[in-house]
Parts: structure tokens; sequence; C-alpha cells
């Protein structure tokens, strides 16, 4: 017994972090953290940083610019249609997100809920198609839209996810399985029907997992540039990366080589996505967290 005793708080310690690395394990921590804080915040930095600079002093590298330029950003706006360019964004993205949230939610509720012959082997089939490059798709569906005579359009960009997302259907299925059955059996005694079960149930309990994918698809359609050079020809209706590739086009390569207008647009662009994360940070490590764990 007094062996036993003086055993378990030397485990307790180690159990808790503070065992044999102590404070110094923390400070390796906290330097660990703040080094690789600094690798992924430094590129944004020094965009920052270009886009406040004149032309001649854009690629010097330093983070304090010597000479101040705010002009370049009203010189974009001024030069662009930018701001139809964001809201054309916003308008696909809310729609791309929207839809295959619901969508892929219903797919996944059907296959963790119902149990008919063949499900597994379906389900299989669903996550097969993820091993389809998006490129081997392109040619297909492209003809599939130009003969709807929607192919110079915005519709492409989200259309295609009214029928839901083999990945996205995944994480929402493994999210559903955590919910314990009784609560939807219970539902169908009182009377509930399937759609009040996925809407009353399912959904309300679920939402860490829709948040999470709510915002990966908000990200994937806001960066999203293939699509848009695919389809889109009128720069009326062009996204915030199409537009991005028509400003490199006229200040990058090629053009008037004024690089800082370049940087200046990305910067305008890349800040309503740091505001989303910031916004729904809580929202999505939490469904990160417990889609593993329910795993």
């Amino acid at each position: 017994m007094t062996g036993l005793t003086t055993r378990l708080p030397a485990r307790e310690r180690r159990a808790d972090g503070r065992g044999a690395a102590g404070p110094a394990g923390r400070v390796l921590r906290i330097l660990a953290l703040v080094g690789a804080s600094a690798i992924f915040v430094y590129p944004f930095l020094w965009l920052v940083s270009a886009s406040l600079k004149p032309s001649d002093q854009v690629f010097d590298n330093a983070l304090l610019p010597r000479d101040w330029q705010f002009g370049n950003y009203t010189e974009i706006w001024e030069a662009v249609p930018l701001w139809t360019w964001i809201v054309n964004s916003v308008t696909v993205t809310l729609a791309a997100a929207v839809t295959v949230t619901i969508s892929s939610a219903l797919v996944a509720f059907g296959f963790a809920y119902f149990r008919f012959p063949g499900r597994n082997a379906l389900f299989g089939l669903v996550l097969s198609t993820m091993m389809l490059p998006a490129v081997v798709l392109m040619v297909p569906q492209y003809l599939v839209w130009n003969e709807l005579n929607l192919a110079s359009s915005q519709v492409p960009l989200w259309a295609p996810n009214l029928f839901g997302s083999a990945f996205y259907i995944f994480l929402l299925r493994q999210f559903f399985l955590g919910v314990p059955r009784e609560l939807f059996e219970a539902a169908r005694i009182d009377g509930a029907s399937y759609w009040t079960m996925f809407t009353r149930i399912a959904l309300p309990l679920c939402r860490p997992a829709l948040a999470v994918t709510f915002v990966f698809e908000v990200q994937a359609a806001w960066t999203d540039l293939v699509r848009p050079l695919i389809y889109l020809r009128d720069p009326d209706l062009f996204t915030v990366p199409r537009g991005l590739k028509a400003v490199l086009d006229q200040f990058g390569e090629g053009g008037e080589l004024r690089w800082e207008i370049v940087c200046a647009a990305s910067v305008v662009v890349t800040v309503p996505m740091i505001v989303v994360f910031l916004i729904c940070q809580r929202h999505f490590t939490e469904g990160i967290a417990t889609t593993g764990r329910k795993g």
C-alpha cells in the first residue's frame, strides 16, 4: 500500500501535464505554437504590406513599407467593378453553401436512419465518387449545362450542390449515427413523420456538423476559380476569384506591372473569409471535435 500511494501522485502529475516536463514543457509548446502561427500569418502580413507600397518597393520583403501608399485601395475600387464581383461571390457562395448543407444532410439522414438491403453498398458507391478527379467531370458537366442554355450563367457554380457532396454526406452521416436511435423511435410512436424527425430532432442535435459543412463550402465556393473560368464570360457576372484573374491580367502578368494593385485586391477579397472564420470559429472547432468522437 505504501508503494502504491507514493506512485499515485507522480502518475497524476504526468496525467495533467505537470510531471517531469513542468514549466519547461509548457514554454516549449508555446514557442512551437508561436512559431507555427508566424509561419502561417507571415504570407498574409507580407500581402498587406505589399498592398501599401509603391510599385518599386513591392518585392523588397520589408514588412513595414518605407513609403505608405494607401491610395492603392482607392485605385483598385476605381479600376475594376470589385463591388459587383463581391456581391456575385456572396450570392453564389451562399447559394452553394445552403444547398449543399441541406441536400447532404437529407441524404446523410437517410443513410443513418433507414435500414434497407444494399444500404452499405450504396453508401460505398456514394463515397467512391470522391475518387473521381474533378477534371474528369468538367466536359460532361459543361455539355449538360450547355444543353440547358445555362453555360454562360452563374447557375453551374452552385446548382450541382443540390445533389449533395460525398464528403459532406459522410461527415454528416457519422454525426447522425451518434444520435440515440431511441429518440427517433419515441418520435415515431408519437406519430411524428420522417420529415419531422429530420427537422425537429436530427438537425437541432447536429448543428456543429452542419456549421462545419456550411463553413467548408463557403470557403470552397468563395475561392473557386476553375468553374468561373469555364462558365463566366461577362465581367458583370464575375465572382471574386475570376475577377482577381482579370486584375492579374490587367495589372500583373503582361499588363501594367502594378503588383501593388493586385495585392490590394487580394487583401480586399481575403478579409471576408477571415471574418467568417472568426464568427464561426466556436461552431467550427466544436463540429470538428465532436465529429471525430462520433466516428
